[in-house]
């Protein structure tokens, strides 16, 4: 399995009043190392979209085990945790500077064309890239 991680920078506007990151900022950092692994194994959100696809968010899950505080450092650690033809499925693991887990998650993406938004097999649009899923996938 390849994980993907990139380092979180922690903004003050991202906390809370009670000093820590805002729950919702999460899927930023998800957002942060879907791309960073996207990126890593040589495919584009940016010229999936230029052949006239999106990916969008389907489902997502989150889990929050420990806070994050501004100033703490923060990574965030990407997997495919799925990939079914149709849909793929993203894995994380946001940690701190210690490496102890603090939130967990998975979003679900989908495969549509820009002009309908109609679904489209993810294996049939992009297969080297469906391909290249299956072969860094969770086992």
């Amino acid at each position: 399995m390849y994980m993907s991680t990139r380092e979180i920078q922690i903004l003050y506007a991202d906390t809370d009043m009670m000093g820590v990151i805002y729950h919702a900022n999460y899927l930023k950092y998800f957002e942060l190392g879907r791309g960073g692994l996207v990126e890593d194994v040589g495919y584009s959100y940016i010229e999936m979209e230029e052949l006239g696809y999106y990916a969008p968010v389907y489902d997502v899950r989150v889990t929050y085990k420990k806070p994050i505080r501004y100033g703490d450092k923060a990574f965030v650690k990407t997997w495919v945790e799925g990939n079914d033809g149709i849909k793929a499925v993203y894995g994380y693991n946001v940690v701190n500077g210690e490496d102890e887990l603090c939130v967990e998650g998975t979003t679900t993406h989908i495969i549509v064309k820009k002009e309908t938004f109609k679904p489209t097999a993810f294996k049939k649009a992009f297969p080297e890239w469906f391909q290249k899923y299956e072969e860094i996938k969770k086992k």
